[in-house]
């Protein structure tokens, strides 16, 4: 599967749908929050990152390669969450969003990359992470969690762990345009991949699960050989420009989250979906190439 990589020409029909949305003829659809985790490792090209292809037939992102990641349960906003690392307060600084919301966020980012991967980003304390979790204990739980049987809090509390909000970095935020029929207000974390843990393909809504120098992930994309959407892409291209994982997390440290939403802006005679500023040398960069 190909899809057209930013700059993304639009049809004329949907450029006038964008407009009637922008002048409040039409209504937008309520986003849903979810969070996206960017799982790397070390590679000779710089940090390897984890893309799961999920299912063709999935109504949102069918045949695209993603990271682990999904929606925001209601569950995730338990303030009882056994939790070490930066408080929910300051999570909340760094993501731009109430305190409630931030720890929900981090509690999805952290259960949903264990969901999607297997690899748990938590520990007995606040300086241990466990080291495997491919037993079959692990698996029944994960397989709990992933069908809401299981609670984050009470998988934690059970096997006496907190989560380790440390090993997170907050990278990016993405909106949905206005104009789409489903939208999700996406918080993307960064996070290395725990010594001693494995990925598995373990979700039920991935086709296959593959590890790709973010910087390789791109070059694929160009010719049509991966299938990115837009902010993925764009992520692969900027976490493509480091060296290591540890690069990303020092960058990620300094970062504050302004959640982007694309809207319609000029490309030549028609029009194209914006991106953000700090991407767009890199876009051009590689067109020119």
């Amino acid at each position: 599967m190909r899809i057209p990589l930013p700059p993304v020409p639009l049809p004329d029909e949907l450029v006038d749908v964008a407009r009637r949305f922008e002048e409040g003829s039409r209504t937008p659809v309520e986003p849903r929050n979810a969070a996206t985790v960017i799982l790397m490792r070390p590679s000779d090209d710089g940090p390897e990152v984890y893309y799961l292809r999920r299912q063709v037939s999935m109504d949102f992102a069918g045949g695209m390669a993603v990271y682990p990641g999904g929606g925001v349960d209601p569950r995730d906003f338990d303030a009882s969450v056994a939790w070490a690392g930066p408080s929910p307060e300051a999570w909340a600084s760094r993501l731009g969003c109430d305190e409630e919301t931030a720890r929900a966020l981090v509690c999805a980012a952290v259960r949903e990359t264990f969901e999607e991967s297997g690899v748990l980003l938590a520990g007995t304390s606040s300086s241990s992470v466990v080291a495997d979790t491919t037993a079959d204990d692990w698996e029944s739980d994960r397989v709990a969690l992933e069908s809401r049987e299981l609670s984050m809090t009470d998988f934690l509390n059970r096997r006496g762990l907190v989560l380790r909000t440390d090993l997170l970095g907050a990278w990016d935020g993405w909106l949905t345009p206005i104009f789409e029929p489903k939208r999700y207000r996406t918080w993307f974390f960064v996070a290395s991949l725990p010594t001693g843990q494995v990925t598995r393909d373990v979700s039920t809504e991935s086709s296959s699960v593959a590890w790709i120098p973010a910087r390789s992930a791109a070059v694929q994309a160009d010719a049509g050989d991966l299938a990115l959407m837009p902010p993925t892409y764009l992520t692969s291209l900027e976490v493509g420009l480091h060296d290591s994982p540890d690069e990303v997390l020092v960058v990620a440290a300094a970062r504050s989250v302004e959640m982007f939403t694309p809207s319609v802006e000029p490309l030549g005679d028609g029009w194209t979906l914006s991106m953000p500023d700090r991407l767009r040398p890199l876009v051009a960069a590689r067109r020119r190439g």
